[in-house]
């Protein structure tokens, strides 16, 4: 699944191609994804000018010039391609590799602008991802947006907010920071990545890095630290790879991100003196990877 980072780099790849186009033809090639196809989709987006592309958590918002926003969610497969003439790429940088086969193409933007004319295709092998349309005003109310939290860049994240949040929580601290009511858009390799640098295992409990009295203790500030600062390295990658990894064919060069513990079992640990070894557990059913010698 496509975590913060690699959407948000999907979003800056695309912005160029669509942020003031105008939508000549929205074109749909079958009714649904994982779920259908708003009603009156096509009409509704056609003939509208994007004004500008966002992202809110792991979506990706498109917003129209009549109020409306378009809800992308890239599911497990999704990507977007650019094709401008004989040229095409695709935005992102995934720790899986996407397709290009076009049997798997859903969703066609056909697209007028100063740069010519261009499309913005949909690709979604697993068709897990899904697309919705709210008015933008409505956007905060929606079902998808309602109950998220804070965004891990965002300056409403802090030490105290966490500790208000954990407080007396015996629920182990990765799953405290995958609860997206808690911190939007974290998925599991960041919060395996952000754990390591913090030095704090994901299977202690979230109320322990929380005082008595309901303060932050010293090792939940660097935890938040080691969240940004993940997350900002990791879009830093992929911002980077977008300049400077374009083939011939106009393709995106493939980013393979520096991970430190995260698909790395057995190997040694980073950490400078260490000499643990990462391990990995199943939380929640899904892997975590850290190491116990130097995360306590």
């Amino acid at each position: 699944m496509p975590e913060l980072p690699e959407v948000e780099t999907v979003k800056r790849g695309l912005a160029p191609a669509m942020e003031g186009a105008r939508v000549a033809r929205l074109e749909l090639r079958r009714r649904d994804l994982r779920f259908p196809f708003p009603d009156a989709l096509v009409d509704r987006v056609s003939g509208r000018t994007i004004i500008g592309l966002g992202r809110r958590a792991k979506y990706l918002l498109v917003d129209l010039d009549d109020g409306n926003t378009l809800i992308s969610h890239l599911g497990m497969s999704g990507s977007f391609r650019i094709e401008e003439g004989a040229v095409s790429e695709t935005p992102g940088e995934f720790h899986h590799a996407r397709t290009k086969d076009e049997k798997h193409d859903h969703v066609v933007f056909h697209l007028e602008g100063s740069g010519g004319p261009r499309r913005v295709v949909y690709n979604d092998p697993r068709r897990f991802g899904f697309m919705d349309m709210v008015r933008r005003a409505d956007l905060a109310a929606h079902p998808f947006f309602r109950d998220l939290g804070p965004e891990p860049t965002g300056n409403d994240l802090g030490a105290a907010y966490l500790a208000d949040r954990f407080r007396d929580k015996a629920q182990p601290l990765k799953s405290a920071l995958l609860d997206q009511k808690n911190i939007a858009g974290l998925g599991n390799i960041y919060v395996c990545e952000a754990l390591w640098r913090s030095h704090l295992s994901p299977i202690r409990a979230a109320g322990t890095l929380v005082t008595p009295g309901g303060k932050p203790k010293e090792k939940l500030g660097l935890l938040v630290a080691s969240i940004r600062d993940v997350i900002a390295d990791a879009i830093a990658a992929g911002g980077s790879s977008l300049r400077d990894h374009i083939q011939t064919d106009g393709s995106l060069g493939y980013f393979q991100h520096s991970f430190s513990v995260y698909d790395r079992e057995g190997q040694a640990c980073g950490t400078p003196g260490c000499g643990g070894t990462v391990a990995r557990i199943v939380q929640a059913g899904r892997s975590t990877f850290y190491c116990a010698a130097c995360q306590k």
